[in-house]
């Protein structure tokens, strides 16, 4: 019976602290759409083009870690706001180079840093035998919440998931 009482305690344990992951990354989505109207992904997705950077929307999905259908609708988005622009390739007229508008500079410049820059800061700041055993062990937690075989995105973005669900 005591071994039972363990197993179950360390299950409640593990489940508050995935509860406290996803209550912060709703603070911090809730925080970003106040303050700069975008959500976490969409921050995102403009700090890769940040810099004076030309990206194409496929290598921006990569880095990402999302798909091509997410990427195509953030995308849109954040043209149809006026946050980032396209440009046809020169070269190839099929390609397709994406970058910030003056808008979307001057709003990543009044964009709290967030919970990922948080998160990058403390994680870089672990030995590497620490990052990799972290990474092992999400990995491992996303593979046990996994129920459609969707790959989950490298963004942390509770309000895309909501909705996503409704």
């Amino acid at each position: 019976m005591a071994d039972g009482c363990i197993v179950e305690d360390r299950t409640k344990l593990a489940l508050t602290a995935m509860r406290k992951i996803l209550s912060a990354t709703e603070r911090n989505s809730r925080q970003l759409m106040h303050e700069t109207g975008l959500t976490p992904s969409q921050l995102v997705f403009m700090q890769m083009l940040d810099g004076g950077r030309e990206e194409t929307a496929g290598h921006i999905a990569s880095r990402m870690g999302i798909t091509q259908a997410t990427t195509t609708a953030l995308l849109q988005k954040l043209e149809s706001v006026g946050m980032i622009q396209r440009r046809r390739g020169e070269k190839d007229r099929r390609q397709v180079f994406l970058s910030l508008t003056e808008k979307g500079t001057s709003v990543l410049e009044i964009a709290p840093d967030g919970l990922h820059a948080k998160f990058q800061d403390h994680f870089l700041a672990l030995p590497d035998w620490e990052q990799h055993m972290l990474i092992a062990s999400l990995e491992r937690v996303a593979a046990m919440l996994e129920t459609d075989g969707e790959p989950a995105a490298a963004v942390l973005d509770a309000r895309a998931s909501l909705a996503a669900e409704h």
